[in-house]
């Protein structure tokens, strides 16, 4: 069942942010200081499909920014400058540009911060529910193109160095959009080491039989609000089973989910720090 925007305000509310607000201090917290606190995830992918020439290769993914809820464009500033302080190789974006597409007042200021993110082998994205949302699809489209990014949708990249080459797959958004991984999976050509972004993580265990190695995913925000013992309070649709980390999804696939960077709904992180993700490729001989 998807819930309507009360329902899930309503069900944050009542079973999670009245423990968090008991004091004064909690709310303060919760509402001022952990979402600035962004963490860095690093990871290593493992595999014997890399190719030897992309061994030490650095992918950053970046997830869930929703620029204009409670989080600025000082912030995303200070996001880009930390990202290219990485040196990556490529970089993706997993959905969830902006909060509202349909009241942002998009101007030139995202485009130009996108720009000045640099990855030799190329900036990929793929739309998440908020971007389809509010008649964003074009407006969100056009503003990632404007910032250097190359739309993944229901298609494949082959993300080559000049030796070699891997595959980057993206899916429309599953919630608001119209996913095909099996269309999308026929643009494989051969079994090359290939690298899945879906917005939505929950649908990794259908992609067990589609050649797909490594799943990227946002959208879950970790909950946004944990509780100890207890974990993610409320988590969206389609992010109830897979919230955050890393999860063996078969013997071939594995599936990362990112916490994100900003909130939705409500503007409050509690034991759930925003967060970018590093993966270093290794070939495993």
């Amino acid at each position: 069942m998807i819930l309507t925007r009360r329902g899930f305000i309503k069900k944050f509310l009542l079973s999670g942010l009245g423990l968090v607000g008991i004091s004064g201090g909690g709310y303060y917290y919760a509402r001022y200081i952990e979402p600035h606190m962004l963490q860095r995830q690093e990871y290593t992918l493992s595999n014997d499909k890399i190719p030897h020439s992309f061994d030490g290769s650095k992918v950053v993914q970046f997830s869930d920014t929703h620029i204009g809820f409670n989080y600025n464009l000082e912030q995303f500033t200070q996001l880009i400058q930390t990202i290219n302080q990485e040196e990556p190789d490529l970089i993706v974006f997993t959905g969830d540009l902006v909060d509202a597409p349909h009241t942002y007042r998009f101007d030139q200021s995202i485009p130009q911060l996108l720009k000045k993110l640099k990855a030799p082998l190329g900036k990929y994205w793929i739309y998440g529910n908020h971007d389809h949302g509010g008649y964003g699809t074009e407006t969100v489209k056009a503003v990632m193109e404007a910032g250097g990014f190359k739309l993944l949708q229901n298609s494949v990249a082959l993300i080559d160095n000049g030796q070699d080459n891997f595959a980057l797959a993206g899916l429309d958004d599953v919630m608001l959009g119209s996913p095909d991984i099996t269309a999308t999976a026929k643009q494989i050509k051969g079994e090359p080491f290939t690298i899945l972004l879906v917005h939505e993580p929950d649908v990794a265990d259908q992609m067990k039989n589609h050649g797909i190695h490594v799943q990227l995913s946002g959208h879950s925000h970790g909950g946004q609000i944990q509780l100890p013992f207890i974990g993610a309070i409320v988590t969206p649709p389609y992010a109830e089973t897979y919230i955050e980390g890393k999860h063996t999804i078969s013997e071939q696939l594995t599936l990362y989910v990112s916490k994100g960077i900003g909130t939705t709904r409500l503007p409050y992180r509690f034991m759930c720090r925003p967060e970018y993700s590093v993966f270093h490729l290794n070939t495993k001989d």
